[in-house]
């Protein structure tokens, strides 16, 4: 039976309480071999490789997380923490800095550390909805989580899944986008933005999104699997959306080109 990322971390953050760092890093390395990892495996993974010695592995960790949740205290803290130990105290007093101002800009009248972890809480509360089927109750979740915390991107990402899920195909369109333009180098994001367009009925969208993904990801069987139905047919109905499990796997079918489910 597979083992959903979220449980993995949970996992590893359990055999770091218990200073096994170097179990810690085998789980979350699990992790980052499916593909799904999000802010909070990479800052535990950093901060793992600290402690065992391994600088340079834990500030390119560390960086990986700040590039998904670029508001991300912690990482911030303990990157300039890992920049102190490789000598290069100039950057780290510029992280340190950041930290400071970061941690000092109020989200919602809560100061951004606050925010951010109830952000994540609220992620939390959404994928145990999500694995209970209750998916309009992850919706609101992640919702609200990206009102505390909406440059959280992994966050967006797993909730413009969850709404193609839920046949909202034009609200998981909206959230793509915002990512793609905050994160151009986000390919994954790049291919569901594709099939949201695809999904609401924009298949001229749809294509160019795919042939820019493909550009630039020539390898990607995924894009190539879209490009090659567009070339076939014009029949969105038979493509299923991607299902937004906690574990990340891929959608039953059910929703048409309007991006709303069929009626039986």
């Amino acid at each position: 039976m597979d083992v959903s990322p979220e449980h993995l971390v949970e996992q590893a953050r359990e055999r770091f309480q218990l200073q096994d760092y170097y179990g810690a890093i085998h789980l979350l390395e699990e992790v980052l071999g499916t593909g799904r990892a999000f802010a909070d495996a990479h800052h535990l993974l950093g901060l793992s490789y600290s402690l065992v010695g391994q600088s340079e592995q834990a500030l390119t960790q560390l960086d990986r997380a700040l590039t998904l949740n670029p508001q991300y205290v912690e990482a911030l803290v303990h990157r300039a923490i890992v920049l102190n130990e490789l000598g290069r105290e100039a950057e780290a007093d510029a992280a340190f800095r950041r930290a400071a101002q970061v941690g000092g800009e109020p989200r919602q009248g809560f100061a951004a550390h606050v925010a951010a972890k109830l952000a994540n809480q609220h992620a939390a509360l959404g994928d145990a909805y999500l694995e209970a089927g209750g998916l309009a109750q992850a919706i609101e979740q992640y919702q609200a989580a990206l009102v505390l915390g909406p440059a959280f991107h992994d966050l967006r990402y797993k909730l413009g899944r969850m709404l193609l899920q839920a046949g909202r195909a034009l609200d998981a369109r909206d959230h793509f986008e915002i990512i793609v333009r905050a994160r151009p180098a986000y390919l994954d994001a790049a291919a569901m933005l594709g099939l949201a367009c695809y999904l609401a009925g924009d298949g001229l969208a749809a294509k160019d999104v795919w042939e820019a993904c493909r550009e630039r990801r020539p390898e990607d069987p995924r894009v190539e699997a879209y490009l090659a139905m567009l070339a076939r047919n014009d029949v969105p109905q038979q493509v299923p959306p991607p299902v937004a499990t906690a574990a990340g796997d891929p959608p039953s079918a059910g929703t048409g080109r309007s991006g709303r489910k069929k009626k039986a």
